[in-house]
């Protein structure tokens, strides 16, 4: 019974990384975003259509470093959901949860619970995210 189901997990795995590998990426915006919290500086450059986003997320520490690397998630409604994979001031590879609130023409960045599912982080689903203290909030930068 357990090697069937872990067939099966290899075999769905598989369809839905082959349909994301299709995805027509000219259907997507590229947006600049910027955030400034005290002397911290996030910039987040994201492509990003009606259902997906992906791109590259930099949080410059004020004389002290930067996490930089990528993000990627899916969107429902006015919230971005997905992960950011990121090596922190240059050491080891991290990755987080992420979500950001859309609302008028800005990223608010949330807060939540954070648990582990087959040893990724996500937000805890019970306990809900948190967008009114947001730690950044994004702003398109305008060429």
């Amino acid at each position: 019974m357990r090697k069937k189901s872990l067939s099966f997990l290899v075999v769905i795995l598989t369809f839905l990384i082959s349909c994301n590998s299709k995805e027509d990426k000219s259907q997507y915006n590229h947006i600049v975003y910027r955030a400034v919290n005290n002397k911290d500086t996030a910039i987040l450059v994201i492509n990003i259509n009606d259902k997906r986003f992906y791109g590259r997320y930099e949080i410059l520490y004020h004389k002290i470093g930067k996490d930089s690397g990528d993000v990627r998630g899916d969107i429902k409604g006015d919230t971005l959901r997905g992960d950011f994979h990121f090596i922190s001031n240059g050491g080891s590879w991290k990755r987080t949860p992420l979500a950001l609130l859309k609302k008028e023409n800005k990223l608010y960045q949330g807060k939540g619970v954070i648990g582990t599912y087959f040893n990724l982080p996500c937000f805890v689903p019970d306990q809900p995210i948190e967008y009114d203290k947001s730690e950044f909030v994004f702003e398109e930068v305008r060429k």
